[in-house]
């Protein structure tokens, strides 16, 4: 199954009444895309994408390669057609300063890459965050965004945490068309992607 017609800007918006890291993803119009649910208390993440918030089809499946590590990688798998899509890997060193991710195909090579646009954005926020009470209020003023590229270089993608309380809310743009099955490739990225980095504030 690709993602297809998508009407952006796609809001994702996680829920505060639950303990997992669950989160709804609508198009501009309020229709849902997808219903995302991380497990919880598992060593290996372990990521179910369902068709809304009934939960009642499965369709993709993400789970790391390997136990928790500075350059985990994810695969990004298609419950509907029981295909693999590709992964999304970390890039550990390089994300240090701006967090780097690298979206790989089902043949394991290259496809985008996933760049923090600035690295000060995140350097403040983890100074900040560590003030009692300012720290609990950097959702509303230090607000990373991201750009997705191929590797040819163009821009293809927007991704961008909106001011909210608890990190809430992101929303990701299309910059300009791409092919379906690699535009399923890149969201199901960017919604892994989002559960690493939302815990940033």
């Amino acid at each position: 199954m690709v993602l297809k017609n998508l009407n952006y800007p796609l809001d994702f918006k996680f829920k505060i009444s639950t303990l997992s890291s669950d989160f709804n993803i609508t198009d501009k119009n309020g229709s849902y895309v997808a219903y995302v649910r991380q497990k919880m208390f598992k060593l290996k993440e372990d990521v179910i994408v369902f068709n809304d918030e009934s939960k009642t089809k499965e369709l993709f499946r993400i789970k790391a390669n390997q136990w928790i590590d500075f350059n985990a990688s994810y695969s990004l798998n298609d419950l509907t057609d029981n295909k693999n899509y590709g992964r999304l890997a970390r890039k550990g060193m390089r994300s240090l300063w701006k967090s780097t991710y690298d979206i790989l195909d089902s043949n394991d090579q290259p496809k985008f890459i996933v760049t923090e646009d600035n690295g000060w954005t995140k350097f403040f926020d983890g100074m900040v965050s560590e003030i009692p009470i300012i720290g609990m209020f950097t959702g509303y003023f230090l607000n990373p965004a991201y750009t997705v590229r191929g590797i040819d270089g163009k821009e293809y993608f927007k991704l961008k945490k909106m001011p909210s309380f608890f990190g809430r809310r992101f929303q990701l743009d299309r910059v300009i068309d791409i092919d379906d099955e690699d535009e399923s490739l890149v969201i199901l990225s960017l919604l892994m992607m989002v559960l690493l980095e939302r815990a940033r504030g």
